[in-house]
């Protein structure tokens, strides 16, 4: 069932001196680091949810049920070739703070074009209900909220100044072959939904590790030892 979870961007509860992360050199910088990781954490797994819901929606709209599968199957090979991601969760848990907050702010980099693309080709559906629009439109806002929330959150975890935004983003993942008809672009974007809710979900993990490691609940205490020397 769609749930309209987009709608729900007022949740996360920022106060008016840092509601969008944009002064990176006084008010979000002066939040505690907890609350910056919980704040960045919150952001993705909302970010998740919603492309889900997206997803989902999408399919029941666009995709024939004969179809499906089959292209559900292409959609779990979203690889981004420039990027190298921790392929399991042991391989993330081996690796530094540092590394693991460059990988969420490369993944969520490397989807800021293929989502404008997105946008764009949902934009000339003619039947694309209004909701499905207005989604994905917010998950453009909340993906570049999401990226400057990561780069104060960077600063302060690394006690090093903010990062900023790279001059060439990396390319994000785009199928193999240019659409040649109507049906063809809907699988494109059908995939394009499915590989992104995938990245998100690796982003909002990643952030969970980064929480996990600060703490010492009982939950986390295999992530503690696994990221001993």
């Amino acid at each position: 069932m769609w749930l309209l979870l987009w709608p729900c961007r007022g949740m996360l509860g920022y106060p008016p001196a840092c509601r969008e992360w944009t002064d990176t050199s006084r008010k979000c910088t002066n939040i505690p680091l907890d609350e910056l990781l919980e704040r960045a954490m919150q952001h993705a797994e909302l970010i998740y949810q919603v492309s889900e819901e997206s997803r989902i929606l999408f399919e029941e709209m666009f995709i024939p049920l004969s179809m499906r599968s089959q292209h559900l199957q292409r959609g779990q090979k979203c690889n981004i070739n420039s990027i190298s991601i921790p392929g399991s969760k042991v391989e993330a848990e081996s690796i530094s703070d540092k590394w693991l907050l460059h990988t969420v702010l490369t993944l969520i980099r490397s989807w800021m074009g293929p989502l404008l693309g997105l946008q764009a080709s949902l934009d000339q559906y003619d039947n694309a209900p209004a909701v499905l629009l207005e989604g994905t439109h917010w998950l453009m806002g909340r993906l570049r909220s999401l990226e400057q929330g990561v780069v104060v959150l960077t600063g302060k975890l690394l006690d090093e100044d903010a990062v900023v935004a790279d001059p060439l983003p990396p390319e994000g993942w785009m199928p193999a072959d240019s659409p040649q008809g109507p049906l063809e672009s809907v699988i494109r974007d059908y995939i394009l939904l499915t590989c992104f809710r995938k990245d998100m979900h690796k982003v909002e993990t990643f952030l969970k590790l980064l929480r996990c490691r600060r703490t010492d609940s009982p939950a986390c205490v295999a992530v503690q030892r696994a990221d001993s020397p």
